[in-house]
């Protein structure tokens, strides 16, 4: 599985619904040659989920799927697209020499054959230039791949003001923050100091720092077992509580 933020040790992959439709898009988008798109605020867990669901087919020999992913700084240009595409695809450097239109040219080479999967992180930051890239890429009658932008803030208003990609989206998952009411059940099995925690002081947590998002429930997690582990303890006391939102800045976005 991926690492959690920081590196947080003993932590469980929650098996979310969200996780779980992760798998089953990527699935489809594998079967049908297709186009997705996942998307949702920063911290939800959409590039733990997506990294978690390619290692899972690297790993089955039996359907082997050939994965590659990307991201680029704000603003690339369709020249760096297809570029880093070219060297995500064959681990080399594209020649200097030949113009974004040659680089296309063997890209469309490069993506027939095989079953594949290209994933675009960070998607929101493509302009139309590069986004028509990709789908001229995805649509020629030659290649056979699926195609998964994933990204933040903004992603869908990005892509989806863009007709010829919109027509286009087979699957699309919008990933929000935990429901609150599911906050204590899940957190129980995400890290052992919570396992016997009171489902009220899980609540307070979520409902203080931690909002829902992952990202902050694993930043809160990281801090609190370190506090436990210094004061010889391995569930959570008020004492802990009180030292870890100091460390975080005493939740003042709360």
């Amino acid at each position: 599985m991926p690492v959690h933020f920081l590196g947080l040790r003993d932590a469980a992959t929650l098996d979310t619904a969200q996780f779980q439709l992760t798998g089953r898009i990527i699935d489809d988008l594998i079967d049908y040659s297709a186009t997705g798109v996942i998307h949702g605020p920063a911290g939800v867990g959409k590039t733990f989920a997506v990294d978690a669901h390619l290692e899972r087919l690297r790993e089955d020999g039996e359907h082997r799927v050939i994965t590659c992913s990307l991201a680029f700084p704000s603003k690339p240009t369709m020249r760096r697209v297809a570029a880093e595409l070219f060297t995500a695809l064959t681990g080399g450097a594209p020649p200097r020499s030949h113009s974004r239109f040659h680089l296309v040219s063997h890209l469309v080479g490069l993506l027939t054959g095989p079953r594949r999967l290209v994933c675009i992180d960070e998607a929101q930051r493509l302009n139309s230039d590069c986004i028509e890239l990709l789908r001229h890429l995805h649509d020629h009658h030659d290649t056979r791949f699926a195609l998964l932008y994933v990204g933040g803030d903004g992603c869908w208003e990005v892509l989806s003001r863009e007709p010829m990609l919109r027509s286009r989206v087979f699957r699309r998952l919008p990933f929000k923050a935990l429901p609150r009411a599911q906050v204590p059940e899940l957190m129980r099995g995400y890290h052992p100091i919570y396992a016997d925690a009171d489902e009220q002081l899980l609540l307070d947590i979520n409902d203080f720092y931690a909002h829902g998002t992952l990202r902050d429930w694993a930043a809160f997690t990281h801090t609190a077992a370190a506090l436990c582990g210094q004061a010889g303890r391995t569930r959570l006391d008020e004492a802990v509580l009180a030292n870890a939102y100091t460390l975080l800045g005493g939740g003042l976005d709360g």
